[in-house]
Order: structure tokens, then sequence, then C-alpha cells
């Protein structure tokens, strides 16, 4: 549904679309009661500085404030944990100024207790009508308790539980498709249904989470990435950082764990 919301965006005619950013905004407002109802999704719009102009209520609590004027003209990077703050802006301006879109992006974030939470994240530039990028709109959803009513879960629920037991290992999708005993696309669709994750995402999430945990301690980075199911350590920061900003040495520093 979130895909198909910004899709709809990009797919507006020329001659439809806002001559400004301002004049986007002038309509956009007359939606906040609307999105501020939606208590599991992030929405936003920033500028082409990556600073914020519209949020919902959502987001103004994640980053722990009461209002949303104080958000309004700062970037993810001066309101968001250092840990991850400035990650989500380089983002942003990936998207301001390339115009990359951002669909589905596994995304880890920290919340009060400072353990990790999970969300997707969508992100697309928004364009006048002369095609210029005017900002951009995007959306991060809570991942959600998984949904124990699909018909599937049973087998669903084993495929997770030999991912949480093995994800220091290879693990590949002709065997949890023989745990499930589905085909590749049955499973794909249902862990997707069922998850919010695709199979592949749901290993990169049990792995970086023990990454979370193991950069706290003193443990050599080489180390980290080899019980988390890395046997190649750029490999295991290029993905790290994909997913919070940092790499996995800046991101120790900043969680003031060891060097």
């Amino acid at each position: 549904m979130v895909r198909r919301a910004l899709a709809a965006l990009a797919a507006i005619e020329p001659q439809r679309r806002p001559a400004s950013l301002d004049e986007l905004l002038a309509s956009a407002d007359l939606l906040l009661p609307v999105l501020d109802a939606i208590p599991n999704a992030a929405v936003f719009i920033k500028d082409t500085q990556a600073r914020y102009v519209l949020a919902n209520r959502t987001l103004v609590q994640r980053c722990g404030l009461k209002q949303l004027q104080p958000l309004l003209g700062r970037t993810s990077a001066e309101v968001f944990p250092a840990q991850l703050g400035p990650g989500y802006t380089e983002q942003d301006r990936r998207v301001l100024e390339k115009g990359q879109v951002l669909e589905d992006q596994l995304e880890l974030h920290l919340y009060g207790s400072r353990e990790p939470g999970w969300c997707l994240t969508h992100k697309r530039p928004l364009l006048s009508r002369s095609d210029a990028i005017i900002g951009l709109v995007g959306i991060s959803v809570d991942l959600q308790s998984a949904a124990t009513a699909h018909p599937a879960y049973a087998r669903l629920a084993e495929v997770d539980e030999y991912i949480r037991q093995h994800f220091h290992e290879p693990i590949t999708l002709d065997t949890l498709t023989r745990i499930a005993g589905l085909s590749v696309a049955q499973l794909e669709r249902y862990c997707t249904r069922a998850f919010q994750l695709t199979p592949r995402q749901m290993i990169t999430k049990a792995r970086l989470e023990h990454a979370h945990r193991l950069l706290q301690t003193e443990l050599p980075i080489t180390d980290v990435a080899l019980q988390c199911g890395y046997t190649d350590h750029s490999a295991f920061s290029r993905q790290f950082k994909q997913l919070t900003g940092f790499t996995p040495r800046q991101y120790r520093q900043a969680m003031g764990g060891g060097t």
C-alpha cells in the first residue's frame, strides 16, 4: 500500500504537479489530521536541504518531541540520536541530489532502551512541473508483530526460528523452502505478508541485531562479522553502513563501546 501511494505521486502528470514546495505544502497541510491518525508509520516531507517541512504525529513522537514546530527546519542529523541521524540525512541527500528512489529499505532504529527497532522506509523525490526536484516525501513503517493468523504461519514460524538459530551460518533459500514446504515464490509472498519482510531481509535483520549487541563490547570487528555470518569483513561493513549510515567502527564509537 505504501509503495503504491508513493508510486502514484511519481505518476502524476507534469502539468498537475505543484510549481513549488510551498504550493504543495498548502494542500498537504489539509492531510495532517489523517496522517496523524497513523500510529505505526512516520510520514514526512523535506525540502531540498533535507529539512523537515511537514511530519505527522508519529514522527514527532519518534523524535522525542511533543509538537511539530520544533521539528520543522531541522534535518534528521539534528533531531535523531547521533548513532543514526547523520545516516538518515546522507540517505536524504542521495534522493535529493541524484533522484534516487528508495523502496522497502530495512532500517535500524534505536528507541529509548537503546534496543534496536526496525522499520521499512520508502523515499521518493518530489518534482515540480518543470521536473526540478523540490523536496522529498517519505514514509517509515514500523515492523509489527508477526501475523499469526496467516494460514501458513506455523510453517513460517519454523523458518523464522531456523533463521534466528542459524543466522551466523550461510542460509540458502533452498533450505528455507524445504523447511516451509513451499516454493520460493510462495515463501517470499507469505513471509512478506506475515513478517513484512522477505526471507533475505529476515536473515539480515537477525544478523544486524546481533551485531548491534556485539558492537557494544570490545570484540574485534572482524570477529563480530564472523559471528554474524559474514565471512567477508568488507561485505559486513557495507551492509551495516547501508542500514545504519555508519561503519561498524563509527557505530561502536557512537554507542560508547570499545575501539
